[in-house]
């Protein structure tokens, strides 16, 4: 029977140590302050954005919300990001994903300044982390690396499968798990004989977002199984991407849906607003 991963308690313990150092920069007079820019009415991005801030409420961050009518222009997009890059007091800026088709999210992306760029999106920060230099991870895979660094999981010459290849989840992680010295395979919709490569994992992580798809027959005895997806049912329930019920009787550790990744990757967006905040003070 598997150890469940508490992603719950872990985002709890990380807040609370995160307080301690938003306190500490209060006293010097720096007060970290986050900008969160959302486009339009995402019933999903609502409920993110609301425990964003949330979660800075508790830590001490000041938050400020820029809420944008879906028939924004790209050059009204890129002109508030611009004025929030020039924003002394703004240390960090996220804009909620995703945003309206007529719009270039990477040219948003591309605008935001390396230095408040939260996320981790930006090429800049994506490049230092290939590089293994010091940079913004994006929340998500930061979250499961902390996870695995709180359950003293050792990634180093292990077969890490990850299943997904986006820019915000599986690109990163796959990459943050190479800098720990794993090897690496990348399945996503093109990949042939999925099942034969899963069975091979050590550690299985999977970011696609299709409900119950890795199932126990994918899974290799006393695997390490990370499960990133979140999907919501017709009865409104949420599920991972993994058959949690059946996988947990197999894998070794397994993290549940919900409470596991989900509150992780506002953890290390706080942790990501502090350290933007310190940085810029050093400069």
């Amino acid at each position: 029977m598997a150890i469940i991963i508490d992603g719950k308690e872990l985002a709890k313990k990380t807040r609370m140590n995160l307080k301690i150092e938003c306190d500490e920069l209060k006293e010097k007079g720096i007060t970290p302050k986050l900008a969160v820019i959302m486009v339009g009415d995402n019933p999903a991005s609502k409920i993110y954005v609301r425990n964003k801030s949330k979660a800075c409420q508790e830590v001490g961050i000041e938050y400020e919300e820029y809420l944008l009518n879906d028939t924004v222009t790209q050059k009204e997009l890129i002109d508030l990001i611009k004025k929030l890059n020039a924003d002394k007091k703004v240390n960090g800026i996220l804009l909620q994903s995703p945003i309206p088709d007529h719009l270039d999210i990477n040219e948003a992306f591309r605008t935001i300044d390396y230095r408040k760029d939260v996320d981790g999106f930006h090429p800049m920060n994506v490049g230092k982390l290939v590089l293994g230099q010091d940079t913004f991870v994006s929340c998500t895979p930061y979250g499961v690396m902390r996870m695995f660094e709180e359950y003293n999981i050792d990634l180093c010459g292990k077969n890490v499968v990850i299943l997904g290849r986006s820019n915000i989840v599986g690109k990163p992680l796959a990459q943050c798990c190479l800098n720990k010295n794993a090897t690496i395979t990348i399945c996503h919709s093109k990949t042939q004989n999925i099942e034969e490569i899963t069975k091979k994992a050590d550690i299985l992580i999977s970011a696609i977002g299709k409900s119950h798809f890795v199932k126990s027959d994918m899974v290799k005895e006393g695997a390490v199984v990370i499960d990133v997806g979140i999907n919501r049912g017709e009865d409104k329930k949420i599920t991972g991407d993994v058959d949690f019920e059946n996988v947990k009787n197999k894998a070794s550790y397994i993290t549940p849906v919900p409470g596991g990744v989900g509150p992780m990757t506002i953890a290390m967006l706080i942790n990501n607003c502090i350290k933007a905040a310190k940085n810029q003070n050093q400069e």
